[in-house]
Formats: C-alpha cells, sequence, structure tokens
C-alpha cells in the first residue's frame, strides 16, 4: 500500500518501483494506491488472506486492522521509492502485526516502532502523531461548544450589574447554552482519548477518555480546578503506553478474544484513574490552580509580557503546534475564571489574515491579481478568527510574512493584556465581541487595528526591501496551487508539492497541433502567429515546423511544447525558459505571471522527484487552457530533489484556476508512474528531435 498526504507523484512512484522490484525478484504483488483521485486497485480481502507480507511506503496514517495475523512493514513513502528491493526483503523478518501484542484482536494501527517495522525515522515520531490526533478530534468540540455558548450570551444573556450576562433557568438559550458547556466539557477527555487511541489503539481509547475526565475533574482528587488540557495530555499518553505494555503480556489463547474488549480497557482504566488520583492529580491541580493565582493577578508589565508571549505563539505557524498550545493554554484557563489569558489570544487571532489581507490592500503593486483576491478571502477569515487564511501568504515569503505576523500578534497580545481584555469562549476574532464574548470590545478591537496594521505595514516594508534587493523583479505569488494546506510531513513534501497544482482541467481549447507562435523565437508556420510578449514571431529564428506525432497527455503535450535542450543551467531560469516554450500554443497569457505562480509552488517545496526528473507546474489564470511542455538537460539542474539528483528530464504543467475535473490529478499520476520506469527515462533521455521525442512520450498513455 502507498499513500502520502496529498497523493500524487510519490503514491504512483512509490506502487511502480515497488511492483518492478517484485518483478525483478519473482514475487507476485498487488498495490493499492490511496490517491488525490481516492484509493485505487483496492487489497480485497482475498488479497490479504493470501498475502505471505504486507509493506506499507506512507506518510500519513492509514487502516491496519485488516492485516491482522500478516508480517508488516511500515515505512515512509519515499523508502518505497529509493529502496524497494531492500523493503522486499526486510519484509521478511517484519513483526506479525496483531500477535505481538498478545491483544487477539488486531485492530488499528501499528503504535510503537521497531527496527523491523519502521521507516528508520522517515515518519513523524509516535508522540507527535499522537498529540496532533487528539488536538484535530478536540477541535471540533472546541469551536462548536464555544460558539453555542457566545452565541446564547448574546441572544439570551441578561447585562447584570458587574457587567456580566446571565441566561435565566429554564429559557430557550439556557438550553443551548448547556449544549454548548457540554461540548466544552467534552474536549478535555477527547483530547486525552484520541492521544491514547493514536498509541495504544482502540482498547485505549476509553481508558483514555475517562483518564481525561478524571484530569478535569478537580474534585476527585480535592482540587478546586482540575488539571485541564496539559493533565488530558498526560493521561493520554499514559493510557496509550500502558495499553501496549499490557498487550505484550502473554495470555492463553481462550482468553486473547476478551483481551481488547474487556480486560485491557478495565485493567487499564483502573489503573490510569487510581495513578492519577492519588499519585499526579493533586501536584498538577495545585500547579494550575496557582497559576491560575498568579495569572489573575498580573498587571503592568507581566501581563504586557505574557500579551507579547501569547501573540508571538499564536502568530508564529497558526493553527500548527506552536499556536495550538497557545490557544490552549489561554483556553484551558477559561474553566477556571480566568478570561484575561483567552482575551490576550483572541486578539492576536485575526491579526495574520486580517494584516495579510489589508497588506494587498495598502501596496496593490507588490501583489498579483491572485494575491489580492486571495487576501480580500483572509480578510474575511480574519473576522471569523481563522488564522490559517494567512499561511498562503506565509508559504510564498516566509521571511517576509512571518515576521511581520509575530510582530503583529505581539502587540495585539499585549495591549490585550495591558487593557484586561477579556473572552468568554474559546475562540478569537471580532465574531466572539460581536456576539459578546468579550469583555472590553473597545480594548479589545483596539488591539486587534493595531496588531493588523503593525503586520501590514510590517509586511509590504519587508517585502518591498527584499524585491529591491532583487533587483526589481516580481514577488512570488501566494494562495496559488496551495492544496489543502501545507501539505504533509517528512518524505511527503515531494509529493505535496506534486499535488498542488489544481483541482481541475478542462478540455484543450486548441487541441494538439494548433497554430501558435514559439515564444522561443523560432518559426511555427506562415500565419504570422504571436508570441508570449505579444509580437508576431514568424518570421524569427531558424524556422522549426510543427512536428507531428501522437496525441500525448490528451493533447496537452504537442510537438510544439517539446524541446530537445535546454538553454537554462538553474532552476530559476528553466522553469522561464519552460514558460516560453509553452507559451508557443497560444494558451499562454501572461508568461511572467506563469513563471511567478511556478515559483511560488517551488518556494513550498521543490517538485524535483528524484531519478534526475522535475515536474514543476502552476494553477494560474495566466493560462487559458491547460499545457503541458517538457524538454531535457544533459548536464542537469540542481533541482533540490531527495535522491540528489540533477534533473534531465523536466515537465511544465500549467492548467487555469477555472479548470473542471481531475485531468491534470490523472497527467501526473501516469507521468509519475510511467517515470519509474528506467527503460523509458532512457529511451526518452536518447530520442532524436522533437519527433523521436513524442514517440516515445506517447507510450504514456
Amino acid at each position: 500500500m502507498t499513500a502520502c498526504p496529498t497523493g500524487i507523484a510519490h503514491t504512483y512512484m512509490a506502487a511502480e518501483k515497488l511492483a518492478q522490484a517484485a518483478r525483478s525478484l519473482g514475487h507476485e504483488i498487488k498495490v493499492e494506491t490511496q490517491g488525490s483521485i481516492g484509493a485505487e486497485n483496492l487489497l480485497s480481502d482475498n488479497d490479504v488472506r493470501h498475502a505471505d507480507a504486507i509493506i506499507i511506503a506512507a506518510d500519513k496514517d492509514v487502516d491496519r486492522s485488516r492485516f491482522v495475523g500478516k508480517r508488516v512493514l511500515a515505512v515512509g513513502v519515499a523508502e518505497g521509492i529509493r529502496h524497494p528491493e531492500e523493503l522486499m526483503e526486510r519484509v521478511r523478518s517484519a513483526p506479525v502485526y496483531g500477535r505481538a501484542e498478545g491483544d487477539g484482536a488486531g485492530t488499528g494501527s501499528e503504535a510503537t516502532p521497531t527496527p523491523g517495522g519502521s521507516g528508520g525515522g522517515k515518519e513523524r515520531s509516535v508522540a507527535y502523531k499522537a498529540l496532533m490526533n487528539g488536538v484535530s478530534y478536540m477541535i471540533p468540540f472546541v469551536v462548536v461548544g464555544g460558539l453555542l455558548i457566545a452565541i446564547s450570551l448574546a441572544l439570551g444573556g441578561h447585562p447584570q450589574a458587574d457587567g456580566g450576562l446571565v441566561i435565566p433557568d429554564g429559557s430557550f438559550w439556557k438550553n443551548v447554552n448547556d449544549i454548548g458547556v457540554i461540548g466544552f466539557t467534552l474536549m478535555v477527555p477527547i483530547l486525552s482519548g484520541y492521544i491514547a487511541y493514536a498509541i495504544g489503539d482502540r482498547p485505549a481509547l476509553v481508558p483514555g477518555m475517562i483518564g481525561g475526565w478524571i484530569a478535569n475533574t478537580g474534585s476527585l482528587y480535592d482540587s478546586k480546578a482540575g488539571a485541564g488540557f496539559i493533565g488530558a495530555i498526560v493521561t493520554g499518553f499514559l493510557a496509550g503506553y500502558l495499553v501496549l505494555w499490557i498487550k505484550k503480556v502473554e495470555v492463553p489463547r481462550f482468553a486473547r478474544p476478551i483481551m481488547p474488549i474487556i480486560v485491557i480497557p478495565i485493567v487499564a482504566t483502573t489503573v490510569l484513574g487510581l495513578f492519577f488520583i492519588y499519585v499526579i492529580g493533586k501536584p498538577i491541580s495545585w500547579v494550575f490552580t496557582h497559576l491560575t493565582d498568579w495569572l489573575g493577578g498580573m498587571t503592568g508589565s507581566s501581563a504586557i509580557l505574557l500579551g507579547a508571549l501569547l501573540g508571538l505563539m499564536i502568530a508564529f505557524d497558526m493553527g500548527g503546534p506552536v499556536n495550538k498550545t497557545a490557544f490552549l493554554f489561554g483556553a484551558g484557563l477559561i474553566a477556571s475564571g480566568n478570561q484575561t489569558v483567552m482575551g490576550m489570544c483572541a486578539a492576536a487571532i485575526p491579526v495574520m489574515p486580517l494584516g495579510q489581507g489589508l497588506a494587498t490592500l495598502v501596496r496593490r503593486r507588490l501583489y498579483s491579481e491572485q494575491e489580492r483576491e486571495t487576501g480580500m478571502a483572509a480578510l474575511f477569515m480574519g473576522l471569523f478568527g481563522i488564522s490559517e487564511g494567512a499561511i498562503p501568504f506565509a508559504a510564498a515569503r516566509p521571511a517576509q510574512v512571518i515576521p511581520a505576523n509575530m510582530l503583529g500578534g505581539a502587540v495585539a497580545g499585549a495591549l490585550a493584556g495591558t487593557l484586561g481584555v477579556t473572552d468568554a469562549v474559546p475562540h478569537g476574532g471580532p465574531i466572539v465581541a460581536v456576539l459578546g464574548a468579550v469583555g472590553g470590545v473597545p480594548a479589545f478591537f483596539l488591539a486587534v487595528v493595531a496588531g493588523s496594521v503593525v503586520t501590514a505595514l510590517t509586511t509590504v516594508t519587508l517585502v518591498d526591501v527584499a524585491e529591491r534587493r532583487k533587483g526589481g523583479m516580481e514577488p512570488v505569488v501566494a494562495g496559488v496551487g496551495v492544496d489543502g494546506g501545507a501539505g504533509g510531513g517528512g518524505s511527503a513534501g515531494v509529493a505535496s508539492h506534486t499535488a498542488a497544482a489544481g483541482d481541475s482541467v478542462p478540455a484543450p481549447a486548441g487541441g494538439p497541433g494548433q497554430d501558435a507562435g514559439g515564444a522561443d523565437g523560432d518559426t511555427v508556420d506562415t500565419d504570422g502567429p504571436v508570441g508570449a510578449d505579444g509580437n508576431d514571431v514568424s518570421n524569427d529564428g531558424a524556422g522549426r515546423d510543427e512536428i507531428p506525432g501522437p496525441e500525448v497527455l490528451s493533447g496537452y503535450l504537442t510537438g510544439q511544447t517539446v524541446k530537445t535542450e535546454l538553454v537554462a543551467d538553474e532552476k530559476e531560469a528553466a522553469i522561464r525558459e519552460m514558460a516560453e516554450l509553452v507559451a508557443a500554443t497560444g494558451t499562454v497569457a501572461d508568461v511572467d505571471e506563469l513563471v511567478r505562480v511556478a515559483l511560488a509552488r517551488e518556494a513550498q517545496g521543490t517538485t524535483g522527484l528524484g531519478e534526475e526528473i522535475a515536474i514543476p507546474h502552476a494553477k494560474t489564470d495566466a493560462v487559458t487552457a491547460p499545457v503541458v511542455g517538457f524538454a531535457r538537460s544533459a548536464d542537469g539542474i540542481d533541482w533540490g530533489s531527495l535522491d540528489g539528483t540533477r534533473a534531465r528530464l523536466v515537465f511544465l504543467i500549467a492548467v487555469p484556476e477555472a479548470a473542471a475535473g481531475d485531468e491534470h490529478l490523472r497527467i501526473l499520476a501516469l507521468l509519475s508512474r510511467k517515470l519509474m520506469d528506467a527503460a523509458f527515462r532512457a529511451r526518452l533521455q536518447g530520442a532524436e528531435g522533437e519527433a523521436g521525442i513524442l514517440r516515445v512520450l506517447g507510450e504514456i498513455e
């Protein structure tokens, strides 16, 4: 099985490599791919039953419950590409999944990496995956519970003399508030439970959740305040690893079926619960109680420093682990009555998207049309406290945007702390103030506006300075070709960037063989075609005729978009040369824009796939129809490939923003698979002239 977070190039490259290795070694193999266009070549129950062993080359979690009783080797997807023969040998001695733990059930995923069963550091650590798993399941409870509380307070709360809001008992809005409180209360055991689940599988879910509830219920260990989310993290890891340890205990065969559903949950829950109550519950709650008292008494410079620190953390990775740590710190203190810390966080949360959106309005000339549209979307997301709206800008210009975001977040957090802003719900942005959850609304908006303005001005200043240092070059484009976030982890990076060319492609506007001018100065026909710069190029250059040949990649690649030898010797120049090449089709409205978008894609991570291959790509309205170009480089170009090889075979894929369907995903999958064939690459490298290259590329269909 092969898979990666976005599932394009590496998913199919690994599948092809494994298949080739199996054939060369005389093995039968079936490879299931979990790509962006869905799971393909699915492994049936019969396939698994008759398999001698299972290799999972993936950089994302996959369900392994169907592989119980089989030798399972789990590695990163890049290992499937680089060392397939070695994996065939290693899987022979891999541990039998579901047997070593002695649970007899074999459900879920392998948790502990072993020398025979892991990818040698190619996957994220178990602790990181477990923590992020818990957070991802907890966030919906935080959002739903928090917003229901905010709405009920805003619409059903009655103002009190002390400035607070009270919802009358028995009223409709009191019921809504109670539902929100339930969601808010469940977030801690959910966090603990799914941390445990990621480590110890289903038997760990119950002890993890009950342990989290105990951690959050201070009355169970004579404390006025529970241990909150930190206690939940502790119980989650304890439950997960406790279950793993119990699974290793040898039990009689007749007892194995009841181990995962009765014995393990009961034993683990009891042991964990008593251990927390009698050993660690009171010390943790003591720390939280005194931390709450300390935070509640903070004024002046202490509040400024705390607010600035929280603002820096919130702004650093916008939804990443550092951001979540600060957010959960503020949210965890709400239940104890300290709403000031969440007020600091709430003021900092919208600053990044609002600041970046404002920057596109302040200095429009620094941004492309796509960036300005992304800026408007970021402004809207900022109003609702969605900090991830600034990620496209940070991905394109990290050296300028991230420091600007952090400075603005620190200003907002510090001002909110100094002015005593409070937030009663675990959410941020102007929406919580409109819904009545914020105390000190004018100060809150002052902090948000100040932080956003600082972010915007700092961003445009840093971007302007950077562009001047580059000699007046236009900036790269943010918000283009970003496929659902910033990608997975580890070795899936290349696959993530390949997948992000876009979501769709329509049929080619002109079709193969369409007459158009060559941007590189070659004559294509005698009808006066127009090049990328809008000038007549029909009489320029040496006069190359349209190359007849088979339809390649649904007609998106033609003789006009093939070049036998690149002049460029570095990546940026090669991308520009390729953009000028595909402009010969007449489908490129703006070569410079296409280059900027492709370079922005490279800034997110290399599109060098290894094996001397690079597939730069862009999704932009600089092209009016999908187009694919191909060129060779005799000496190779340093593309930053994972295997260190220089790119000698370069494909450029460009699709318009308004494209429809998954055709470009199919193109990438076809390319990725076929390019893993060493003989095909050799034929492509040795083909003579454009016509010869087209004949070889015609094998891809």
